[in-house]
């Protein structure tokens, strides 16, 4: 276990983007967890679900046991998350609303699209393959925490938040296309998912629908 710990403190750009986007989503899925009222066995569910499945359903796809079921140190990371959100429960008001989520929210996707990017390119997938994989391990969580939380997953609605991890793994490979290092494509990833989001959230970016499409045709 100390071994895994060093890595992650002083690992390669996979483990730092790792342990980020695992605190930070784990943070956040409680948050929702705890603004919904759920019992400190329901927080931890949802806020390690929304830390896990997208790195899970990652694994899965490219035939690896998810790094989950690998080392302690993923769990400790989840439920730091967890312990952090629980802590903010109690000196704010509203948790879920309060920049410090938010901003989380932002890294962890940051973070997550990062680490798909990088699993999908040591894998050999196609370019698709990366921007693919890489959106699902950034968003995948987030839709499972919604689906306990027992509401349609925000992603697949108006607000521009998996195209933000689309638009970080598109960076990702064409940096590596370009010749780039891992380290460097893996900055360009963060760098771009990470902005784009934090600009989304501050002037309220959001995809059109069929029926707002529909009413600017008229």
């Amino acid at each position: 276990m100390t071994q895994d710990l060093t890595a992650v403190l002083f690992g390669d750009p996979f483990a730092v983007m790792n342990t980020i986007g695992l605190v930070a989503f784990a943070l956040v899925g409680s948050s929702k967890a705890i603004r919904e009222r759920f019992d400190l066995f329901g927080i931890a569910v949802v806020g390690l679900a929304m830390a896990f499945a997208g790195g899970v359903t990652r694994d899965i796809f490219v035939a690896r046991v998810p790094l989950a079921l690998q080392s302690p140190v993923e769990i400790a990371l989840g439920l730091l998350g967890v312990s952090l959100a629980i802590g903010l429960s109690v000196v704010l008001r509203s948790p879920d609303d309060h920049p410090i989520t938010l901003v989380s929210d932002a890294i962890g996707l940051a973070a997550f699209a990062t680490t798909g990017a990088i699993v999908a390119t040591e894998t050999g997938v196609s370019a698709f393959g990366v921007v693919a994989i890489a959106t699902i391990n950034a968003a995948g969580g987030g839709a499972v925490a919604d689906i306990l939380l027992d509401r349609s997953p925000f992603i697949l609605l108006e607000d521009f938040y998996a195209s933000c991890a689309v638009l970080g793994g598109c960076a990702y490979w064409l940096v590596g296309t370009l010749g780039g290092t891992a380290g460097t494509a893996a900055a360009a990833c963060a760098g771009v998912t990470l902005a784009t989001r934090l600009v989304a959230v501050t002037y309220d970016w959001s995809l059109p629908t069929a029926q707002r499409l529909e009413s600017l045709g008229k």
